[in-house]
């Protein structure tokens, strides 16, 4: 009988994703500079978790990352010299007085912080349901930003959100090794996303 789960025999669903935050390097002496192609290929399988959310509802909530991804990526590939960092790929693209890519960055990091900061506190909190925990990071992150156009389709994503139990069976038999990956790749997470909010909110990030 074919099975549905979305893990190998024993692992979890992080064995199955292309790259783990925990893998994108960060040079920490040159200012915390966030290598381009890694980060885009976590960023981008970190999207693979909303097909496990199982409801159609989170298809917006993906294409629109994949979205900003490929602003990254086009940027990328159009001037790889220029990219190899996210820093150096928005000083650069703003040196053009273009800021496609530069504004991509910016939902694209709303978008992984809505996500982490759902997912931390659904952890933390074992009585709470992911509908709680992803309304609630949705509007501290994503909200404020959204249009009366927008909010609704995300709204809709909040509520289709399964129950707790159903989505933490898809990401592994061993829960307690779920939540000890999930925990290590999260913080991982979080820990990019201070580093990127903190540079968008420079002077030499603004167009």
């Amino acid at each position: 009988m074919a099975t549905t789960k979305a893990y190998p025999p024993g692992g979890t669903f992080l064995d199955t994703i292309k790259r783990s935050f925990s893998d994108v390097p960060v040079d920490k002496e040159k200012d915390n500079a966030v290598s381009t192609s890694e980060f885009l290929e976590a960023a981008e399988s970190l999207t693979t978790l909303f097909d496990v959310l199982g409801s159609m509802a989170f298809q917006p909530v993906k294409s629109d990352m994949l979205g900003n991804v490929k602003k990254l990526r086009d940027r990328q590939l159009a001037a790889p010299l220029d990219s190899t960092t996210l820093q150096d790929l928005v000083r650069n693209e703003l040196k053009t007085k273009k800021h496609t890519a530069t504004e991509g960055l910016v939902w694209l990091v709303r978008g992984l912080d809505f996500t982490s900061i759902a997912l931390t506190q659904n952890l933390a909190t074992v009585s709470e349901e992911l509908s709680v925990s992803f309304r609630s990071a949705y509007g501290g992150t994503l909200k404020p930003h959204h249009s009366f156009m927008v909010k609704p389709i995300f709204s809709a994503a909040m509520s289709a959100c399964p129950y707790r139990k159903d989505f933490y069976e898809k990401l592994g038999d061993d829960q307690e090794k779920v939540a000890a990956e999930l925990s290590v790749w999260l913080d991982a997470l979080q820990n990019i996303i201070t580093i990127l909010k903190a540079f968008l909110e420079t002077k030499e990030a603004k167009w």
